[in-house]
Order: structure tokens, then sequence, then C-alpha cells
């Protein structure tokens, strides 16, 4: 019995892991990761605490199997957080590099705003949240590498 359970506690640890999503908070790092592939960087502007579309964004995409599924092998995730409440506020040099993304990526200061970019950091495309299936989001990230 006790190798059963272990054999399950195992097998739910496996999945778990297996289905994370790996979302990066540099972008050199992210722009590293791309660098001698044919993927490219989805760059998400989100204010996780306060930002409801944000949240739906969230719950409705990125945390779907299809998404993370999909993501693994076409897209690196890079996400700049904007949190607002002082339990969820982010280092000062990551809140600083944030600042930087959206100087040079989001100028408008739009809530979520999801950015395309190359190899070398050039836009692609953009979108906010749209109330959609996964596919139909991917579909319309996957537009963008034309």
């Amino acid at each position: 019995m006790k190798k059963f359970t272990c054999v399950v506690m195992l097998f739910f640890a496996t999945t778990t892991i297996v289905s994370a999503q790996n979302w990066l908070t540099n972008f050199e790092e992210a722009k590293s990761s791309v660098k001698d592939t044919s993927k490219k960087i989805v760059l998400v502007f989100q204010g996780s605490d306060w930002c409801a579309p944000c949240i739906k964004l969230d719950k409705e995409i990125w945390h779907t199997e299809v998404f993370k599924s999909y993501s693994e092998d076409h897209f690196v995730l890079l996400k700049a957080d904007f949190p607002r409440r002082n339990k969820n506020a982010l280092p000062k040099e990551q809140q600083e590099h944030n600042n930087r993304l959206a100087e040079a990526y989001n100028k408008n200061g739009y809530f979520p705003y999801v950015v395309v970019l190359d190899k070398n950091g050039e836009i692609l495309g953009s979108m906010g949240y749209k109330k959609m299936t996964p596919s139909e989001y991917i579909k319309i990230l996957e537009s963008f590498k034309l």
C-alpha cells in the first residue's frame, strides 16, 4: 500500500512539473532564450492583484492546458507585473526593470497588454484581453508571426 501511495504521489508531482509554465521576468533572459529558435517572445503587462481583465486572462488563457502545451514549443513567456498591494510589491530592481519594459513597449499603460516580439525585441503585434477560447487566442498570437 505504501508503494502504491508513493507511486501515485510521484505521478501527480511529475504531472504538475511537466505542465508548469516557465514565465520569465527578465527581458535579456527571454531574448537569449529565443536567440537560436523560431520561438517568439510573448510579453504580458499585467496588474496581478488589481486588474480584473488581467486576472481573467491569466485564468482563461495562460493557465489552461491548451495554452501551456502550445506555448512550450512556440513561445518564450515574459511577464511584467505591476501589483498595487504592498504585500505583493516586487523587489525594487524588478519594478525598475518592469518600468523600463513599459516605457519601451507599453507607453499608453494598457492592462492587460500582450506584445509579441521577435528575437531582436521588435514588435510583431499586440492585443489585450478578449473573451475567447485559448485556441482562438493562440491563433491571434500566431498571426503576428508573419
